[in-house]
């Protein structure tokens, strides 16, 4: 097999580009987009794309990384270092695509890519461990599918692969294109046409038009006419085509799915004969999926005894990196999904993120079907640890085993887990965070189950990055110098503390604001370096607000006095906020304050004011609009005598999440986020372009069945006249689930169909309606999620999504998931 050898020479052909070269022929074997994710700087290409932020302002931290060689659009920049390479093209987002695309046309594998709304990274997982026994492949890591995913995945086609399975996702109009001719797939698979990303088209028609651009050039499409209607086949692309329905008449045509003891019995029609597998889940997603997968199957030849061989033995896919609590004050990633160097790089940038720890461990397995000899293989991700700073590795399997002397840190080697598992007592795991990584061979959970600490069934899941990505969805919305304050005060409103912290450290976020001086020390604790404003700062507090270095809100004269007061002599321009009252009438000096403010603040050196900021009380509603701009007028004119007042400038901010989308002109120098990054904004409707972070989640205890008018609960509140089947479920008051929502007021979810409760919650438990289901103990319920939202259970009791959210009580677990 030969290896292609991409020089920064070639490089510049490839892309046509105006070259800028002073390193002699560096070969490049990485592609890089974040200044932050580097792994092998000396071979590394960094695009400084122009998204949501310059790529050609991080170019400098990739070169602090050890980066020295770069594509860029602005010429300008080339000058930046006498010791680098520049290749200068018009757009730097299609260079990566155009060079991935011309890998792509260097090597001679099949290529099955996939698009649709939904099941993407599942069916190409599923698709991996199907057909991984037959043929070596490459595949999309994570759910890398839009403009920027797509060709960092291609670009890790090998020789030695003899397969790939891509996903392809697009969120507007016009983006398909570029993708296809990156990925130029033989066999296309189309999933699940939804609303997921319906915003960016005008109908649905046009939506699925984008989508089957992937296949222009294909040789097979798989899909179900149930979504394509509007589509004659003739309109469909793809040479030879693969149908396969639940509905209508096609290639595979299902007769009926029938639950069996927690997996789906299938039988279909296939080239005139009934033909049967056995699906190993229950949700309807899962069964779709399944079925999408057992189509690829037959299409690409598999006999339909092999297939359902093949299907019966598929297993749950854990898409996301999941953060934990562990045992001994650890804190534990569980990241089993994917054992390649690709995902092992993106979990440790992941574990390189959290602070709260001094320690960061690794525990790996052997890693199969990377294409490389163990050699090479080990010597890179002993290279790969070192640059990432890893501080202990404990090695399972005989092949690491085998390379110990590769890794120079802190290490131990197992032949299996079970041994690893009779030598658990004697590791001593302790305040360290711990990343869990192995091939699934090796039953990793056993080991995720020993340093995990046991979370109550009831948990409130946090998805990370819909976190960064409401973040990002706001942050395009600014003036690029306008930098961002983000609201964690109330535990991150119900969602966390240093686990949001350390995601919006890594993001760049200027400033942090909490309530109270204790939620701050707990983010310096955990490792949070940057800027944090405390809101309510009591005197108690001010020696503990000095010492983990935190900046107080000061909103009166007393409180200003009070805290200069307590500061040492020689204490010289602490950083302060003050507050301004522009009609929230709750705290802040008044208009009429600011001469004795000015006074007492130009006798005082001991301060420096950091930020005057004030705080609308109506940006999401139009309503109030003529009120915001007077807040906004006033706050101009108080900030601009403060200004002259003092003699030097400081940042002005008040703006918040609503501001932000409904009133530009408030931007100023800084925002305050806070609700906005967990999914809701007053100003949106049905807060259209924000994601859902929180799903809260419990399971059933018990499935009871109730004779007619027999009473349920507490004072007997609760009937079902005609009789029936309840729930009991681990969630009541003590969880944060208002008892207000009892007796059919509130509804959960269960297989995806919305329940009532019957009768009055109760303290920990509650039960549901679920006369006429298959439901069992041990089943997933779901409180709320992004289909039933936050925002519908506050209008069933009457309150607000804040409420809702920051009353989920501690005792409920949170879980961190990331990709």
């Amino acid at each position: 097999m030969i290896h292609p050898v991409y020089t920064i020479s070639t490089i510049a052909d490839i892309l046509n580009a105006k070259p800028v070269l002073r390193i002699n022929e560096p070969v490049i074997t990485k592609l890089v987009i974040d200044s932050r994710i580097v792994i092998d700087p000396e071979e590394s290409l960094f695009f400084a794309l122009q998204a949501k932020r310059d790529g050609h302002t991080y170019l400098a931290d990739a070169y602090l990384n050890g980066i020295r060689n770069f594509v860029i659009s602005d010429p300008s920049y080339a000058a930046l270092f006498s010791d680098a390479n520049f290749l200068i093209v018009t757009d730097v987002l299609a260079a990566l695509q155009i060079l991935a695309g011309y890998r792509r046309r260097q090597h001679d594998l099949k290529v099955l890519a996939i698009t649709g709304s939904n099941g993407k990274t599942i069916v190409k997982e599923w698709l991996y461990q199907l057909l991984a026994a037959d043929f070596n492949i490459i595949r999309s890591p994570k759910s890398f599918n839009s403009q920027i995913g797509v060709p960092l995945s291609v670009w890790q086609i090998e020789p030695e692969h003899t397969m790939g399975i891509f996903e392809a996702g697009i969120s507007k109009n016009g983006e398909m294109d570029s993708l296809a001719a990156v990925i130029k797939p033989e066999i296309g698979i189309l999933t699940n046409i939804g609303e997921a990303h319906a915003e960016g088209f005008s109908s649905h028609k046009e939506k699925l038009t984008e989508k089957l651009k992937l296949f222009k050039d294909a040789e097979l499409l798989i899909y179900s006419p149930d979504y394509t209607e509007g589509f004659s086949i003739n309109d469909l692309p793809g040479k030879l085509k693969f149908s396969w329905s639940q509905k209508q008449k096609a290639d595979l045509q299902i007769l009926f799915i029938e639950p069996i003891d927690g997996r789906n019995y299938i039988r279909a029609n296939f080239k005139g004969q009934e033909i049967e597998c056995l699906i190993p889940f229950r949700d309807r997603a899962s069964v779709e999926n399944g079925i999408i997968c057992w189509a690829t199957l037959l299409a690409l030849g598999y006999t339909p005894e092999e297939a359902d061989l093949r299907l019966e033995k598929l297993t749950l896919v854990g898409m996301r990196l999941e953060l934990k609590n562990g045992i001994n004050q650890c804190s534990v990633i569980d990241d089993s999904y994917s054992a390649d160097i690709s995902s092992l790089a993106i979990a440790l940038d992941f574990l390189n993120l959290q602070n709260q720890h001094p320690k960061k461990t690794l525990i790996l397995s052997d890693l199969y079907e990377t294409g490389k000899n163990d050699e090479i293989l080990y010597h890179e991700i002993a290279d790969l640890l070192k640059q990432k700073n890893l501080n202990r590795l404990i090695g399972i399997g005989p092949r690491i085993s085998a390379c110990a002397e590769f890794f120079e840190m802190e290490a131990s080697f197992f032949e299996s887990t079970q041994s690893f598992i009779a030598d658990f007592p004697s590791l001593h795991f302790m305040n360290e965070t711990i990343l869990v990584k192995g091939a699934r061979r090796f039953e990793f959970e056993r080991i995720s189950k020993l340093i995990t600490q046991k979370i109550h069934d009831t948990v409130l899941e946090i998805d990370l990055n819909a976190l960064a990505g409401n973040l990002q969805f706001y942050k395009s919305k600014l003036r690029p110098e306008v930098k961002i304050m983000a609201m964690v005060k109330a535990f991150s409103y119900g969602s966390g503390s240093f686990e949001i912290a350390n995601l919006l450290q890594y993001h760049k976020v200027d400033y942090l604001a909490v309530a109270y001086a204790d939620e701050g020390i707990s983010l310096r604790k955990a490792g949070i370096t940057m800027p944090i404003m405390v809101m309510s700062p009591e005197p108690s507090a001010f020696d503990a607000i000095v010492k983990h270095h935190l900046e107080p809100e000061l909103y009166n004269l007393e409180i200003l006095k009070s805290f200069s007061l307590f500061l040492n002599d020689n204490e010289y321009d602490y950083p302060v906020h003050l507050k301004i009252d522009t009609g929230m009438h709750r705290l802040g000096f008044e208009e009429s304050d600011l001469t004795d403010l000015l006074t007492y603040l130009n006798e005082l050196k001991k301060v420096k004011v950091v930020s005057v900021f004030s705080h609308l009380v109506g940006s999401e509603n139009e309503l109030h609009d003529d009120f915001t701009k007077h807040q906004i007028d006033r706050f101009a004119v108080i900030t601009d005598q403060i200004e002259k007042g003092l003699g030097y400038s400081f940042i002005r901010h008040i703006s918040n999440t609503s501001g932000i989308s409904r009133h530009p002109n408030a931007q100023l120098d800084m925002v305050r986020i806070g609700i906005g990054l967990y999914g809701f904004d007053g100003a949106l409707v049905n807060n259209k372009g924000l994601q859902t972070v929180a799903v809260l989640k419990t399971t059933v205890t018990q499935v009871k069945q109730i004779k007619p008018n027999e009473t349920i609960g507490y004072s007997r509140k609760g009937s079902l006249p005609d009789g029936g089947s309840i729930a009991t479920v681990k969630i009541g008051y003590a969880d944060g689930y208002n008892r207000k929502f009892g007796n059919g007021i509130g509804q959960m979810l269960i297989h995806g169909k919305p329940v009532p409760t019957v009768g009055v919650i109760c303290m920990d438990m509650c039960m549901l309606d679920v006369t006429g289901m298959d439901v069992n103990t041990g089943d997933e319920v779901i409180v709320f999620n992004g289909t039933l939202t936050i925002a519908q259970l506050a209008s069933q009791i009457d309150t607000i999504p804040y409420e809702i959210l920051t009353n989920i009580s501690q005792r409920v677990k949170r879980v961190y998931f990331y990709e």
